[in-house]
């Protein structure tokens, strides 16, 4: 099981390589790993950005291995359709940030692990889709919601009723992708824009995060008094006077996410 996901940290940054080559697809015991190690991380305060990219030059990923749900069994279907909600959810709920290096192919869960990240960095060759409707599925990890909050309902509709492939440039054209990269470069560039998390406060990246999901729930009124509530809250932490001060000191702050 561990060697379908593999971590590795630098500093503050944790790796996640999808590693079940030819196309990394997913399977109930790499997503159940992927939600232990999402929570793991989230809790570890040393961590302050993951970064989830696919092994290999062809596929990011290319989702749900289809032999999966070729028997029609529903008791093996529910299982995967709960592992994948559950890994997913946890890797948006992550308390820092999170960055998908796209390197290739993201399609179905593929393209759904990326939509539950904070940023998408994508390489010019990738392609994007999410193609469950094709055969006679949905994208159920989170597809539906996280892509139209993206870009929209008419790109969304077109993207999964119509089956619609995006590549790179369309992808961050319709907001999809943050950054268009070369081949061979996202994970690079990621990693580059993880690292500048580390400059921020854990603290206050954590209560930003929050608050800039808040529109997926709640309304934009009550996202104003959050703010308001998650402000005064720093001012518990060690964090916020070592910001201002360091600041005043004219010296780079020694975060402690305390």
């Amino acid at each position: 099981m561990t060697e379908l996901i593999k971590l590795e940290r630098t500093d503050h940054i944790a790796q996640v390589t999808i590693n079940n080559p030819p196309a990394n697809t997913w399977t109930l015991a790499s997503l159940k790993h992927l939600k232990s190690l999402a929570l793991e991380l989230s809790q570890d305060r040393t961590i302050y950005a993951l970064v989830i990219t696919g092994q290999g030059s062809k596929f990011f990923s290319a989702g749900a291995d289809l032999n999966t749900f070729a028997s029609g069994d529903k008791s093996q279907a529910l299982d995967m359709a709960f592992a994948f909600g559950e890994a997913f959810e946890a890797l948006s709920a992550f308390d820092g940030v999170t960055i998908a290096a796209i390197n290739g192919y993201a399609m179905g869960g593929g393209l759904e692990v990326a939509l539950a990240c904070d940023i998408r960095i994508v390489e010019q060759q990738a392609q994007l889709a999410l193609p469950e409707a094709s055969v006679g599925l949905l994208p159920c990890a989170g597809g539906t919601q996280n892509l139209t909050a993206l870009v929209g309902e008419g790109w969304a509709k077109r993207m999964i009723l119509c089956g619609e492939r995006v590549d790179a440039l369309t992808a961050e054209r319709i907001g999809l992708a943050e950054q268009v990269v070369e081949t061979g470069e996202a994970l690079k560039v990621a990693m580059s824009l993880a690292s500048q998390v580390a400059k921020q406060s854990p603290s206050s990246v954590s209560a930003c995060k929050t608050l800039i999901q808040n529109h997926r729930t709640n309304t934009h009124a009550a996202g104003l008094v959050l703010e308001r509530e998650l402000f005064m809250q720093l001012f518990n932490t060690n964090d916020q006077q070592e910001g201002v001060n360091a600041f005043l000191q004219k010296r780079a702050p020694n975060w402690t996410n305390s």
